[in-house]
């Protein structure tokens, strides 16, 4: 009977054993890692490039896969009509220039004293008018010329004071120069006219198109003799220095990473090599784990999406690549990292 109750005892003793073992397993306090590990890809970053206006592609200076600098000529459209109308606008310009200065200069001195001569001529006819109208009352008033005769030396002396005041008017106008009204008017013409001339200029300096950003020539999708415009790209450019890798955190750990925190980008395609990043945004949204990095366990995980930037002028980390991002806990105070770090 003792024989049968002893594996009985060590059995009970085996399953308490068990169950003590799977309690503290299940409490046990786990180890405090100094390094927070985050999985996502480099995001993939392009840009499209078109003419602000439209034309024929009459040179396209880069290959697909060519590296291009921020800047640098990438295509040309032809800018004849373009050159044509910096021209017209410009000819505009120097016309208008010169009716503005004429006003701002006023009268001539000639002009005034052609003014004054012919005052002076007006004055001298009118003179002369009523002299002759003097003469013609006494000799109609003593009945030796007949009535019209004085009608009509009557009306070359009302038109000889009316020349007098026209001349007298025009002098006036000579001395006082242009008016307030007038210069006004042709000054806002002149503006107009240098506009004119400075969207001409900005439309001729589109007919060339350069690079925006640092990057790689992706796609080619024009060739010479294509006709451009503002709604048919060009050419598609990859920018890739700074790259940006987009990473997911969980909602447990968000508290332990700040933007300007260093990190290090690990890659499968450079065993081994850690490149330089830094922690540049956090999303202010929480979001379910994304299918690209969705497990069994985080299927339905909260998680933040958090921007990882890091240089890349070796051109090592290419776009779309999944890379591995290890925040340092320790001794990691956020920096504030400058716009041009990656310039070059």
């Amino acid at each position: 009977m003792k024989n049968k109750k002893k594996p009985l005892i060590v059995l009970l003793l085996l399953l308490v054993l068990l169950i003590a073992g799977g309690y503290w397993w299940s409490h046990r306090q786990k180890p405090v890692s100094n390094v927070l590990t985050l999985y996502g890809n480099i995001d993939i970053r392009q840009v499209q490039l078109a003419f602000n206006d439209a034309g024929r592609v009459s040179e396209l200076l880069v290959q697909e896969g060519d590296t291009v600098r921020k800047g640098q000529v990438v295509a040309r459209i032809d800018a004849v009509r373009y050159q044509d109308a910096v021209n017209r606008a410009q000819a505009a310009l120097l016309a208008q220039q010169s009716v503005l200065g004429k006003l701002h200069a006023g009268s001539r001195p000639q002009e005034i004293a052609q003014a004054r001569a012919a005052l002076s001529a007006a004055e001298a006819a009118q003179a002369n008018a009523k002299a002759t109208y003097a003469r013609q009352k006494t000799l109609v008033d003593s009945g030796f010329l007949p009535r019209q005769s004085l009608d009509n030396v009557t009306q070359q002396r009302d038109t000889a004071a009316a020349d007098v005041q026209r001349a007298r008017q025009s002098l006036s106008l000579a001395v006082q120069g242009p008016r307030k009204e007038d210069i006004a008017a042709a000054e806002a013409l002149e503006k107009a006219d240098e506009s004119a001339l400075a969207l001409a200029q900005r439309q001729l300096v589109d007919t060339t198109l350069r690079a925006p950003d640092d990057g790689v020539v992706e796609n080619r999708i024009l060739e010479v003799g294509d006709m451009a415009a503002p709604q048919t790209p060009v050419m598609t450019i990859a920018r890739n220095n700074p790259v940006w890798v987009r990473a997911y955190v969980p909602e447990t750990e968000l508290g332990k990473i700040v933007p300007g925190m260093r990190a290090g980008i690990l890659s499968d395609s450079f065993p081994g090599q850690s490149f330089a990043g830094w922690i540049g945004a956090i999303s202010p949204t929480a979001e379910f784990t994304p299918k690209s990095v969705e497990t069994t366990e985080l299927r339905a995980q909260l998680v933040y999406r958090v921007r990882v930037y890091a240089c890349n002028p070796t051109q090592k980390l290419r776009l779309g690549m999944p890379v591995t991002v290890q925040v340092p806990l320790l001794n990691n105070a956020p920096q504030a990292i400058p716009a041009h770090v990656c310039q070059h």
